[in-house]
């Protein structure tokens, strides 16, 4: 306890795990948080200030089990082992404790395990440095090694870390930074904390980046702005930390350059359920609907283009023509695709190799997978990069896979040294053994034959014995005296004490009836029978340590292998979802059309098709002529669907996959920002219509003349007129100021009547139909004006009781008939600045407080001499503020 207790004090903010022969124990509160939370039995073991010592375990060899659901529960675990031999504690006296000491702190973002991690899913720590109002980010997958920086302004944020979906956040902001960079991260689901250790300064932080990577500067990666090395930095002292020294080998580290990727705000991440739905659900999000991959490898690039979208051209093109190919040769693609099922994930084997965590399981998959990986290579070389040998001329292929291919290839050597070591069924820990085939190496052979076969080894000694001395009563014995021996009958003893046998035989015991003797070679076979098993472990642990630091020696080559079957991978799932559900090439350029035909929702066709059910698809044309349209009708007609399914469809096209239309023609858009659904945010004490606010107002702060803006019922939270008001301002906005291609869904039919002021803003409705008093949706979009929302009829359909909706249908009538004409149309905003109002009339008072205003110097006022100037002001203003008092009222 003494032990455990100067242990724990070092790590107070994690449960401790002590090992103690078979099981890691958990003590003291550590023991009750941990019983709780695992559903395992509290019991207690010995006594501490006179109470019992609160006490569970987990055994070792099941202990990711428990580690997983601990870390989900949000726990952190430190790993306490055992670090001398027992037998050298016991030379310290018979009561001696062995030492123990912390291996490696289990942490959401430094886990490594299967058992502990989603295989399509990426596992980042991200590291955050803000510095003059810049964050620097770096996020480190150490199960994979991939490792990225950006540098990012602080409103970038949160959009940025949604994309990014790490586990856990280290962050260090200086104090004119920290509230606004914390209410930022309050909701990214990841484990957060300050960080531990302080990021680096300047040289600093480059020199420990540098000395990780064993360069001399970082100008090979590329150049790295000084919050981004920091926050680096402060990544790798974060991992070395946790995990004691044995630090992953991490490729090198990528910069994320901002202008290059598609901006999606976490809003409108959310909103679009791109990652995960709206209850926080992968099943039912675009990455899930959307997903054919085979490999985690390949899962986890594909979540990266959806997350990540580009606003590149060039790579856009590359990755689109890749999936041409793979469409074009379906034959190829088909065979791909059959040996990608076969291959694991390499990445994290590799990396658990590289950080001694490996298994012989985990050299099995690197076999696998550099195996399958060559023969694709083999393939694919023959059919698209050589000359067609069939009758049938393949069309040459779009895209350059001589340098996807060339990474597969090469790796012959491991292939073979791992197919010649490893058995087929293989183990998950090196301590089972039996990981070696036979043949693969004669020592262990010989080690593994003494143990299996000693006996029968004896005998042939035994044999070959009696036939050198000529005695056939010559017997091998065992016992625990003198172990093994040759016994003789007394009468033959004489020649062998005497020369040349008593050369070979050794006396060493006289009986009355036989003498027995040792011999050097049955003294060595006895002791290697004895210590066979032993040795033949140690050497399958020799052997297995040369087959790791054959495959650490090849990392970086392997994690290029795990690159090139993760880019086959999605490309082919692409192609084949491309086929299976009519998708079409989408053209992208420079431009500013935006021009879809027939487009589809991807995820609602998909639930659709589940029941047998077809989409209804709709075109949408944001040609600059009417790049915004004002969409109406009435709930649960499609609106929302139509608006999203744009946004999906620019997100696919932007990250280089076909789109569900019949053809699409996008300008390249720089954002996309999405207000479609309500919600609020209580825990910062934001009502729906705040929510709605906040996200409306970083809209029309950030959007650009570039960007596709869908807002869906702005206003809707507030009083009607109030509500009005703010839509009628913000269609303005859109169209006179940002001028952006837009979707604007609304109930308020009045906001048509700026369809004859705005040039650019078009009308159209979601069509529905009245047939025998009960509404009809079409899921058609049309141009025109909706007249009505049908509010009472949905109401109806949604089970409101009968004397409540004829009620609701009385009211509606009468305020119909009294309802005044709709407002007359608003000025154009580029008008409203200079229009003439009450507010912006100056009186004579109010000129002369300006002239003032313009004339003081503030810094040479006294406190007496500013507040004598407010009284003087307010006197003279008194009747214009009386005056905005009554109209107030009024």
């Amino acid at each position: 306890m003494a032990q455990f207790l100067a242990i724990k004090s070092d790590y107070a903010d994690h449960l401790l795990f002590y090992r103690m022969g078979d099981f890691y124990e958990l003590f003291f509160d550590d023991a009750k948080q941990a019983a709780q939370a695992l559903d395992i039995a509290l019991t207690s073991r010995g006594t501490h200030e006179g109470e019992p010592i609160p006490m569970c375990g987990v055994p070792v060899r099941t202990a990711e089990t428990y580690l997983a659901r601990l870390i989900r529960a949000g726990f952190t675990v430190a790993i306490c082992e055992q670090t001398e031999d027992p037998a050298e504690a016991k030379k310290r006296g018979a009561k001696s404790v062995v030492a123990r000491g912390v291996v490696r702190l289990v942490t959401p973002a430094t886990i490594s395990e299967d058992e502990l991690l989603e295989g399509g899913r990426a596992n980042y720590l991200a590291a955050l440095v803000g510095q003059k109002g810049e964050v620097g980010l770096a996020a480190v997958d150490i199960s994979t090694g991939d490792v990225m920086t950006r540098d990012l302004a602080l409103s970038e944020l949160d959009g940025e870390l949604a994309a990014l979906a790490p586990s856990e956040i280290l962050y260090a902001f200086p104090d004119a930074m920290r509230d606004e960079a914390e209410t930022r991260l309050a909701h990214i689901d990841a484990r957060k904390g300050p960080a531990t250790i302080a990021p680096p300064k300047g040289p600093k932080a480059a020199e420990r980046v540098a000395g990780y990577y064993e360069v001399a500067a970082l100008a090979a990666f590329g150049s790295f702005s000084d919050v981004e090395t920091r926050a680096l930095a402060m990544a790798l002292d974060y991992l070395e930390v946790t995990q004691k020294g044995q630090m992953p080998k991490l490729a090198s580290p990528r910069q994320i350059a901002g202008g290059g990727l598609l901006k999606l705000d976490a809003a409108t991440r959310a909103n679009l359920e791109i990652e995960t739905t709206l209850s926080g659900a992968r099943r039912g999000s675009l990455i899930d609907t959307l997903d054919e991959t085979v490999t985690p490898g390949g899962a986890r690039l594909f979540a990266s283009w959806l997350s990540r979208p580009l606003c590149d051209l060039d790579a856009i093109n590359r990755r689109q023509a890749a999936i041409a190919d793979a469409q074009a040769d379906d034959e190829l693609f088909l065979f791909v695709r059959g040996k990608l099922r076969e291959v694991p994930d390499l990445d994290r084997a590799r990396a658990r190799l590289d950080m001694g965590r490996g298994s012989p399981a985990d050299l099995g998959k690197l076999k696998l997978a550099l195996a399958a990986g060559a023969e694709i290579a083999e393939r694919m070389r023959s059919r698209l990069l050589a000359e067609s040998e069939t009758k049938t001329k393949l069309a040459p292929p779009e895209a350059n896979w001589e340098p996807v291919i060339s990474l597969l290839e090469g790796h012959g050597a491991i292939i073979d040294t791992l197919t010649r070591a490893l058995v087929a069924e293989l183990p998950l820990k090196t301590s089972d053994g039996g990981f070696i085939q036979k043949g693969f190496d004669p020592a262990l052979d010989s080690h593994r034959e003494l143990a299996s076969e000693g006996k029968t080894i004896i005998t042939k000694l035994e044999a070959r014995y009696r036939a050198e001395t000529k005695l056939a009563n010559l017997k091998i014995k065992h016992n625990n005296v003198l172990g093994y021996h040759v016994e003789v009958p007394a009468r033959a003893a004489d020649a062998f004490l005497a020369p040349p046998l008593s050369e070979t035989f050794q006396h060493c015991q006289t009986m009355a009836s036989a003498v027995r003797f040792r011999t050097a070679e049955l003294s060595e076979l006895a002791s290697r029978i004895g210590s066979a098993s032993d040795q033949a472990h140690a050497r399958e642990l020799e052997l297995y340590g040369k087959l790791v630091a054959l495959v650490q020696g090849a990392s970086a080559e392997m994690m290029a292998v795990a690159k090139a079957l993760a880019f086959i991978d999605v490309v082919s799932a692409c192609a084949r979802l491309a086929t299976r559900n009519q998708h079409t090439r989408p053209k992208i350029d420079q431009s500013f059309a935006f021009q879809i035909a027939g487009g589809r929702h991807p995820v609602v066709e998909s639930a659709l098709k589940k029941e047998g059910a077809a989409f209804i698809a709709n075109d949408c044309d944001l040609a600059p002529a009417y790049r915004l349209w004002l969409l109406t009708g009435p709930n649960m007609a499609g609106k929302s669907t139509f608006l999203r399914q744009n946004a999906l469809i620019t997100i696919m096209a932007q990250a280089g996959l076909w789109v569900p239309a019949k053809a699409a023609h996008i300008g390249l858009v720089d954002q996309i920002f999405s207000r479609v659904g309500a919600s609020d945010d209580l825990a910062r004490g934001r009502s729906t219509f705040m929510v709605e606010m906040v996200e409306t107002a970083a809209i029309l702060n950030q959007a650009s003349d570039r960007s596709l803006v869908i807002l869906d019922e702005i206003g809707r939270g507030t009083a009607t007129f109030d509500g009005l008001s703010i839509a009628w301002a913000t269609v303005e906005h859109l169209h006179n100021v940002i001028r952006c291609r837009g979707l604007f869904a609304t109930h308020y039919h009045e906001l048509t009547t700026l369809t004859e002021t705005l040039a650019a803003l078009t009308p159209h409705q979601v069509r529905v139909r009245e047939w025998k008093g009960e509404l009809v949706f079409l899921h058609e979009v049309s141009s025109g004006s909706a007249d009505r929302s049908y509010g009472v009829q949905v109401a109806r359909l949604a089970g409101l009781p009968a004397k409540v909706v004829a009620r609701a249908r009385g009211i509606l009538q009468e305020l119909e008939a009294k309802r005044d004409a709709t407002p007359t149309a608003m000025p154009l905003f580029a008008e409203v600045e200079t229009a003439t109002s009450p507010a912006a009339t100056e009186s004579g008072a109010m000129t002369e407080v300006i002239d003032a205003l313009r004339e003081i110097q503030p810094d040479q006022l006294s406190a007496k001499a500013a507040l004598d100037l407010l009284y003087e002001w307010q006197a003279m203003l008194a009747d214009e503020i009386e005056g905005d008092r009554d109209q107030a009222a009024r």
